[in-house]
């Protein structure tokens, strides 16, 4: 499958995905075996409140990328039912302009529980797109809040989508996402309000700290007619040209690298601990339940109880792997001597 998808095969690139969604035994080998290709992408995260006209932004940036005949990728998070665990995966509904463009991939993902903005699995297949060598990786979440931040990690570079009547001018002010944003825009310029918002914006950004420590982009577009569109263009390959010359470009890839080992570390301690089979839970008594403090204590001692007794076993076996073999004596004994 590696041989076919190295060659340009999207079936290979489909196939991989879907081992990524469904953390298949043998995706991890095949992820790490790729590390090579990956890390040329531009990789643009667009989120915002929901109703911000997202996926009708991307398939307009689709339609600048490809004028310029730029490959694009795109992965589209929808959010999962959280009574029935489905998802109407619609965001690709508005791409349908391109579904016959072999210059672009779609792919689609349910979040599937996760609260961030995404999925568990978008890093990784963002990763996959770019190792597919797509130039240019669009990663459009849910519609989001203020506290979900998943596409920071997963990105080089945040575009935060806003709108006119949409309650924008006091979410403007509220801490979250906001200060996120690499690149503000204001979509839906052709209706009322659009330029009270960017005031809101401009205000927001007089008052609070932000990750850059520079003034960031605001952008008017309509993302039905396109107008607009190729100035978004242009202050995204702006901001990516900032970024490198300045170094931060590196710095933001080498801490979501970072990031990515932390939460596979979180979630294979999780899964040791807890498991999937009640066992953890079986030894809790109601009783136990009601001292939460103590019975975390608890579970953390006999945790580090664990971990002291694997320390000394490597420990025996480095001492035995150091011994000198039976029958030839070691340095500077009296035999030896």
């Amino acid at each position: 499958m590696i041989s076919a998808f190295r060659a340009g095969d999207r079936r290979a690139l489909s196939r991989l995905l879907s081992f990524a969604e469904r953390r298949e035994a043998q995706f991890p080998s095949i992820y790490d075996e790729l590390a090579g290709a990956r890390g040329q992408a531009r990789r643009i995260g667009i989120t915002g409140p929901p109703g911000a006209g997202k996926s009708t932004l991307v398939n307009a940036l689709i339609t600048a990328l490809r004028k310029a005949s730029e490959r694009v990728a795109v992965l589209a998070v929808d959010p999962s039912s959280p009574f029935t665990g489905g998802a109407l995966l619609g965001d690709r509904v508005r791409m349908q302009d391109h579904v016959l463009d072999t210059g672009v991939f779609v792919r689609s993902m349910a979040t599937r529980g996760s609260m961030g903005g995404l999925c568990a699995a978008s890093l990784e297949a963002a990763d996959l797109l770019d190792a597919f060598g797509f130039p240019h990786v669009l990663v459009e979440t849910v519609g989001v809040g203020q506290i979900e931040h998943d596409v920071v990690e997963a990105t080089d570079l945040v575009v935060v989508v806003l709108s006119p009547m949409a309650g924008d001018g006091i979410q403007a002010l509220k801490a979250g996402l906001m200060e996120l944003a690499d690149i503000f825009v204001i979509n839906k310029a052709d209706l009322p309000g659009a330029s009270r918002v960017a005031v809101d914006l401009r205000d927001m950004l007089a008052l609070r700290p932000f990750r850059h420590g520079e003034d960031i982009p605001i952008v008017a577009c309509t993302a039905t007619t396109g107008e607009g569109v190729d100035d978004v263009v242009a202050a995204v390959g702006a901001c990516f040209e900032r970024l490198r010359s300045e170094g931060r470009l590196a710095e933001r890839r080498h801490a979501r690298h970072l990031a990515q080992v932390r939460r596979l570390v979180e979630a294979a301690l999780r899964q040791r601990i807890f498991g999937q089979d009640g066992d953890f839970a079986a030894e809790l008594d109601e009783a136990d339940l009601q001292r939460p403090y103590a019975a975390h204590a608890a579970l953390l001692a006999r945790i580090d109880a664990f971990a002291a007794v694997r320390a000394r076993g490597k420990l025996s076996e480095s001492l035995a792997e150091a011994r000198p073999e039976h029958g030839s004596p070691a340095e500077g004994s009296e035999e030896h001597r």
